[in-house]
């Protein structure tokens, strides 16, 4: 019989190491928002693929709008022969970039790749080099996108060097101790001590901090830093990789600070579980690189943008960004209620939005020491107790939630229970 020990011993005589594994559960089936491992053992799924999953496992429209294109041709190369599912779903998503004017898209197959190119497309459209990133940003892995990357450990160590000109100044996150006022003070100092902002195309930041975090940024702060592009010539570049496609309770988290962002790169809920990323942007910055001068074989798969197509219709038709607030809300107030209780004094602040949500744990709420040890061992416990979390943050404290937005309110409240269970069990063992 296969077991999931089993196959992490071939996965450890196969795989490479550097390749994490949040728990070693090895999945066989998923369903809207339930997975099943190798061994029969059913898991309710809060973390989506790392927010790919908002119209959940396997939504049957999404799997039809696929199916349906393998019969048709699988893979042609839009370089060589285009196709209409590229075209219609460019249409679809420049009609629903936050911001006036009119808009391009080009598709790719990564978060990362998605990133890369909006930095190339950024130093084309201005001529200037520099891009300005914040601490505790997640952009990628790839060598680009690990130098916007605003955490050393694991991401870049032993991989200098790092591409020039990249710069990064503090996020604001006031419950670490950095205002808004700091982080914009920062930015005057980069700009006055490092970089001036003539040199500067872009600013990269993610509307909600993801793997550094889940730290919304505050709305004033986002038109703060439209106003500063503005100013100075400067792109400004909103990764909604994890944040976007209803996630936060908008369609785009930028909607919250009413901020149009030049270029969005987006991936992720894009694909309802097939790999797509895209870089959407104004016109007039998008059609500067030559004719050549991006794409890829494989960017904007004829199967990808089906399934995307039809994840669309599924947003609209089942409200799924007003899901994000009724699931959220659930899965929010179950942590408040937890946070007010004197044996969960470990949780040190609840966060989010809509349903990208987050628990900071803590040794002792007044210092705020992180409490990695317990993180690490709730996700653990959880994944015992049928719950999959994930966990994030610089200082790794931060558990995670990314429940599909389809999700059936009853089963967000049992995946609340499990947690509050496995909490309780830790906290008083």
């Amino acid at each position: 019989m296969t077991t999931n020990v089993s196959l992490q011993a071939r996965r450890e005589a196969a795989v490479p190491r550097g390749l994490f594994t949040n728990q070693p559960v090895y999945a066989a089936r998923a369903e809207n928002s339930e997975i099943w491992d190798v061994e029969g053992k059913r898991y309710i799924d809060f973390a989506s693929g790392i927010a790919v999953l908002a119209t959940g496992h396997r939504h049957p429209k999404v799997m039809a709008a696929a199916k349906a294109q393998l019969d048709d041709y699988a893979h042609v190369c839009v370089q060589v022969n285009p196709y209409e599912p590229y075209v219609a779903l460019a249409e679809r998503l420049n009609a629903l970039m936050p911001g006036p004017g009119p808009k391009r898209s080009l598709f790719l197959n990564s978060g990362a790749e998605a990133v890369e190119n909006a930095v190339k497309i950024a130093r084309i459209a201005t001529g200037r080099p520099a891009v300005v990133a914040f601490t505790g940003a997640f952009h990628g892995r790839t060598l680009l996108t690990v130098a916007l990357t605003g955490k050393v450990v694991p991401y870049k160590v032993g991989v200098a060097p790092l591409p020039a000109d990249i710069f990064h100044v503090p996020f604001p996150d006031p419950y670490h101790g950095v205002s808004e006022a700091d982080a914009l003070a920062a930015i005057d100092t980069l700009f006055r001590a490092q970089v001036e902002p003539s040199r500067v195309c872009a600013f990269i930041i993610e509307p909600v901090r993801g793997e550094g975090g889940f730290n919304p940024v505050p709305p004033t702060f986002l038109r703060a830093l439209r106003q500063i592009c503005d100013t100075h010539g400067i792109l400004l570049i909103m990764d909604e990789i994890q944040t976007g496609f209803g996630r936060t309770g908008k369609l785009f988290a930028t909607e919250h600070a009413d901020v149009a962002p030049d270029m969005m790169t987006v991936a992720k809920s894009l694909g309802g579980g097939f790999p797509i990323s895209g870089v959407v942007g104004k016109a007039e910055v998008m059609d500067h690189p030559q004719v050549g001068a991006i794409g890829g074989t494989y960017g904007g798969h004829p199967m990808s943008c089906a399934a995307a197509l039809a994840v669309l219709d599924v947003i609209e038709e089942e409200g799924l960004v007003a899901r994000a607030d009724v699931i959220g809300g659930i899965i929010r107030g179950r942590l408040e209620a937890m946070a007010a209780k004197n044996q969960f004094a470990c949780i040190g602040e609840v966060r989010g939005l809509g349903a990208m949500l987050a628990m900071e744990l803590v040794t002792d709420r007044d210092t705020r020491a992180p409490d990695a040890a317990l993180t690490k061992a709730l996700a653990a416990k959880a994944a015992e107790k049928g719950l999959m979390v994930l966990t994030c943050g610089v200082l790794g404290n931060v558990v995670r939630f990314l429940p599909p937005l389809t999700m059936p309110e009853a089963l967000a409240e049992e995946g609340m229970d499990i947690l509050e269970a496995a909490l309780e069990e830790l906290v008083t063992a």
